[in-house]
């Protein structure tokens, strides 16, 4: 029987993932058995999970996800010993609207699955408010339950008097609080976003955030506020068809923003999936019946990926007579052209006509669904897919046909409509799911 909790706060950049990071592994050199889970549509923290916990990570989320398949994502834990649900945002951010059963916020998933949350505040530039705001997020939803705090970034021991002595006096507990340690912080990047694999270092980092919250949070006191759950065996529960039998995907430093529930939902309808790196100009697999590009950084990489002759033309060859299809990343590099962020202009593949430029930065963010106009791989004509958009390329040019009339999460209809060209297709969006 496993116990579970939800790491939260009440805003971004609090520190839920080195909570998380950290929590998981000390209690992985307890010799648990720990299963990590992101709540929301975040590309990079489950790759950062798997490696503090040894096993893999996957997104559930309430926007996008019917409890059907979060039932069955979640049932991987049945021999974990403690689940830990990494929020995203704040504790109740989400949508205005609803999407399949909430509207995103880490709040449904922690209802949901009835796991405790505890909150990680940091009290930076306050004291006893840093209390009332606790009581508020308690309180805000009933069928929410508030475990307890974990302090973060504590300015000195008369300040974290202070701010425990309103939390006892408003009956929240204090599991721990962390002074400033710029050591274990996660670095960033323009999207806000490193991934696990660019770290060298990330056994080191997280062993680190463990020896350090170990020190200053009572690890056995957040182990038993953990609410015991038996997850059931579930049925496939993923509405997720694989876009071919042999799929080619792209995976490197610039094409690696994957879904893992997509990719074990493929496997598990037996399709068989062969990587190749365009970063190394390797073409995709010639025995493939369709190759699928991930997002990720080609802006980065636009140089090189512009210079890598065979990549480019395999990759035409291989659009002459099978799908082709990029999301986000991927899209762009299927387009004609891309300019960076000092207003290089570089030729992609030119499968597409699309055009993007990073030179002047626009942040397009937030949950899509799309109605498709024309078939992609693994999706027929009319069929509705949600997915999830965060770039800040600048379209500079979209000629083709489009894919799909785009909504946002207001319902809101998008000018990111995908496009169509021959085999190739392409979304500014990554896929999650498809509504049943």
């Amino acid at each position: 029987m496993a116990a579970g909790l939800v790491i939260s706060a009440p805003a971004s950049g609090v520190g839920k993932t080195t909570l998380t990071l950290a929590l998981a592994r000390a209690w992985r050199n307890r010799g648990l058995n720990v299963q990590c889970f992101k709540s929301g549509p975040d590309y990079i923290d489950p790759a950062f999970h798997a490696a503090a916990t040894g096993r893999a990570s996957v997104n559930i989320d309430s926007w996008a996800m019917d409890r059907k398949t979060i039932a069955h994502l979640v049932s991987r834990s049945m021999d974990a010993d403690i689940v830990l649900a990494e929020g995203s945002m704040g504790l109740f951010d989400g949508v205005a609207a609803p999407g399949v059963f909430g509207t995103g916020a880490t709040a449904d998933i922690a209802e949901m699955l009835g796991w405790p949350v505890v909150l990680v505040i940091d009290p930076s530039g306050q004291a006893q408010t840093a209390a009332a705001m606790a009581a508020g997020l308690r309180d805000y939803r009933p069928a929410v339950k508030l475990a307890g705090v974990v302090l973060n970034r504590v300015a000195s021991p008369r300040h974290e008097n202070l701010v425990r002595h309103a939390l006892n006096e408003a009956g929240i507990a204090v599991f721990g609080a962390l002074p400033r340690h710029a050591e274990i912080s996660l670095p960033k990047r323009h999207l806000g976003l490193v991934q696990a694999e660019e770290q060298a270092e990330i056994g080191k980092l997280i062993d680190e955030a463990a020896r350090f919250v170990g020190e200053h949070v009572d690890l056995d006191a957040v182990l038993r506020s953990a609410t015991s759950w038996s997850p059931q065996p579930a049925a496939n529960g993923l509405n997720v068809t694989p876009p071919g039998q042999r799929i080619a995907l792209a995976r490197d430093a610039a094409f690696s923003f994957v879904y893992p529930h997509m990719l074990e939902a493929w496997r598990a309808a037996g399709a068989e999936i062969s990587t190749f790196s365009p970063l190394a100009d390797e073409a995709p697999d010639a025995s493939a019946d369709v190759c699928w590009l991930p997002g990720g950084y080609p802006e980065l990489h636009a140089g090189k990926i512009a210079a890598n002759a065979h990549f480019r033309s395999g990759l035409r060859a291989f659009a002459e007579t099978r799908p082709v299809h990029g999301e986000c990343g991927g899209y762009m590099v299927l387009g004609t052209a891309l300019t960076d962020a000092d207003g290089v202009r570089h030729e992609m593949t030119g499968l597409l006509g699309l055009e993007t430029s990073f030179a002047k930065r626009r942040m397009h963010l937030g949950y899509r669904l799309a109605e498709l106009a024309a078939p992609m791989p693994g999706h027929r004509p009319g069929a509705r897919l949600r997915g999830h958009e965060f770039h800040y390329s600048t379209i500079v040019a979209q000629p083709d046909m489009p894919l799909a009339v785009v909504h946002d999460a207001t319902g809101a209809v998008i000018a990111e409509t995908g496009s169509r060209r021959g085999h190739a297709t392409g979304t500014f969006f990554h896929l999650i799911a498809e509504d049943r």
